[in-house]
């Protein structure tokens, strides 16, 4: 069966030139099952290396901070209400009452009917690139976490959070369909929730893929999964949902940065990489900082190109950022690297 070249021509042209041929359902699989194979015992001997190392850099609050502008902000429980969303967004603001100077983080990521709320919330300071510092608002979408409902289901989810105000569209792809070897219908379902992101002016929320790791079971997958997100064309391909275990790994994230590494050699397009789930403490995510730089370079390590998608590690970064004013700093220690 042919891809719909219809829905959005860009990713499928990218996809035929990369592939060499015409787009099929065939072409596609014949592709991403003949990437190479990752050498398991190598990915994760690698990432426990960067795991001991430190990042380029002889200031311990730069890292601390430089966390802080990258985490996502998120609740995403059904117990949720505005009122919780409106002190997420007075947390993403004021992460620290005490320090104004303290900086705020990229997004809030909240479900899709509380996106309204959250740009209620953040009034003038909504939006990464409003020139005053503001926070952007992530959205849910695509029946999350689980992603099983009709393509109708999930473009109008889609389409209600991006005209409620959402920046950023988080998508969960098909589990079910990728791993029984469907992959021009996962393909055809980014590309058509990536036009589901246009807005009435012709600009488009970003999109963040939502790979599920945890459920693809072998790093191959992740592979895969990882380069025919891209090549559908998501602006972000994120680990987890947080709702399955396990969430982001080291090792997975890795290989997700190899992926946009070599994206990057052959095109010259920066894709972003976002782990999330489980990433709870600021000696966790300093090892993910390492990774990036050491594996795509230090300019990934900016908001529109590597996020933490959280809830709770922006509590203990706060904690060890107060410690290292007062001289209790708890974190790792950090070296110049060569």
């Amino acid at each position: 069966m042919t891809i719909d070249h219809a829905m959005a021509l860009a990713p499928a042209q990218r996809a035929t030139e990369l592939i060499g041929g015409e787009l099929t359902e065939k072409s596609l699989r014949l592709h991403l099952e003949g990437l190479p194979g990752v050498d398991a015992v190598g990915l994760e001997a690698r990432a426990a290396s960067l795991g001991t190392r430190s990042i380029k850099t002889t200031s311990k609050a730069w890292a601390l901070d430089r966390i802080i502008s990258l985490i996502d902000l998120t609740t995403l429980e059904g117990a949720d209400t505005p009122g919780k969303v409106q002190s997420l967004v007075s947390k993403a603001l004021l992460p620290d009452s005490g320090d104004p100077g303290t900086p705020r983080v990229a997004a809030v990521c909240v479900y899709g009917d509380m996106v309204r709320y959250a740009v209620e919330a953040l009034g003038s300071s909504h939006g990464l690139d409003n020139g005053h510092g503001g926070v952007n608002v992530a959205a849910v979408a695509t029946a999350f976490p689980s992603g099983r409902a009709s393509l109708a289901v999930k473009l109008a989810d889609t389409r209600d959070a991006v005209e409620a105000g959402a920046d950023e569209i988080d998508m969960v792809i098909d589990r079910g369909a990728f791993l029984s070897g469907g992959y021009g219908t996962v393909f055809d379902q980014i590309v058509a929730v990536k036009e589901a992101c246009r807005r009435a002016d012709g600009t488009y929320a970003h999109l963040k893929v939502i790979l599920e790791t945890g459920e693809l079971n072998t790093y191959d997958n992740v592979r895969r999964a990882s380069w025919l997100a891209i090549l559908a064309g998501a602006d972000f391909i994120k680990t987890s949902t947080g709702k399955v275990t396990p969430a982001a790994t080291l090792p997975v994230t890795l290989l997700m940065l190899q992926v946009v590494g070599d994206w990057h050699r052959l095109t010259g397009e920066r894709i972003g990489v976002k782990p999330a789930g489980g990433i709870r403490s600021s000696k966790d995510a300093i090892k993910y900082l390492v990774t990036v730089a050491e594996t795509v370079g230090e300019e990934w390590l900016q908001p529109h190109l590597f996020r933490f998608g959280a809830s709770s590690l922006l509590n203990d970064v706060l904690l060890q950022r107060q410690k290292l004013t007062t001289g209790r700093y708890s974190g790792p220690d950090y070296v110049t690297m060569d």
